[in-house]
């Protein structure tokens, strides 16, 4: 079940705070909506990194659809110092 609080609970944000942890962020609402998320610093970064490897794959994609950027196999060994 989603944690939700309002904004204006953060003025006793260390009460805030510890209800975060990984996989269970805390959504924060102004008005009765949700604006905010706070999440665990571990969960952001493995967010981050998830989207990064998301882009580099549509990239790739697009490079074997549109037949660009092919390496030959002695420049992939050159590359990785084989």
């Amino acid at each position: 079940m989603p944690n939700i609080k309002p904004v204006s609970d953060l003025r006793n944000y260390n009460e805030v705070l510890k209800d975060i942890t990984y996989g269970a962020p805390v959504f924060l609402t102004k008005n009765g909506r949700g604006r905010f998320a706070i999440l665990d610093i571990e969960e952001y970064e493995k967010n981050q990194a998830t989207i990064k490897l998301l882009s580099k794959l549509m990239e790739a994609e697009k490079a074997i659809k549109t037949g660009d950027e092919w390496l030959t196999e002695e420049r992939v060994k050159e590359d990785l110092g084989v």
